[in-house]
């Protein structure tokens, strides 16, 4: 799969998508619900070109997790037919193992990063807002500006930002390559919504 933004470039994302049924509607209502926050908030939606953005995810078991599926940014609300369970990764290789009715979401990678580095974060939140993406750059830990979305050097960033410790503070970091990305995280989904919500 090849990923392109007019201000990165083509991105090559490898994804092995095994087709199956969806997860149990258990497993998503806590997250689907600040799902809907984060929409209605214009957090997570498509822009003017019809181009979805933002995702939500939950810890699965270790270093699987269950993730918002491709292309479902646009959308106002999702049910269970649209996450996917992500089975397997490689971060150096930029590709990963999904399974469900839908492909994982292209950033996948960027969540799986963040859940290897704290066995506590439970959840992660990526949001895209102008306005919130330029007042914390530089405010809170912040990825370099060489780090684009969706490679391996934007999982390398976030794992020194950890390393110092910043971001697992924080919970909450801003993607300096990725114009207007923020991720926040929590050990539940309220956690990862509210420390998004208190910087608003």
């Amino acid at each position: 799969m090849d990923l392109k933004s007019p201000e990165e470039g083509y991105i090559k994302f490898n994804c092995r998508w095994i087709r199956a049924g969806p997860v149990p509607e258990g497993q998503i209502t806590w997250i689907n619900e600040w799902r809907n926050k984060l929409f209605d908030l214009g957090l997570i939606g498509a822009d003017s070109k019809g181009t979805g953005f933002g995702n939500v995810s939950k810890r699965f078991k270790k270093n699987t997790f269950i993730i918002t599926g491709s292309a479902t940014g646009r959308l106002k609300r999702l049910n269970k037919d649209h996450y996917a369970m992500v089975n397997d990764y490689d971060l150096s290789g930029n590709s990963l193992t999904c399974s469900g009715p839908l492909k994982a979401s292209s950033e996948s990678l960027t969540h799986a990063a963040i859940y290897e580095c704290s066995s506590d974060i439970n959840a992660v939140f990526h949001v895209h807002s102008r306005e919130l993406w330029e007042k914390l750059k530089g405010e809170v830990p912040t990825t370099s500006d060489e780090a684009l979305y969706g490679t391996p050097e934007m999982a390398m960033e976030i794992k020194r930002l950890f390393e110092r410790k910043q971001a697992g503070d924080e919970k909450i970091m801003v993607m300096g390559g990725h114009r207007d990305g923020i991720v926040s995280f929590g050990k539940t989904p309220d956690e990862a919504g509210e420390v998004l919500l208190n910087r608003l």
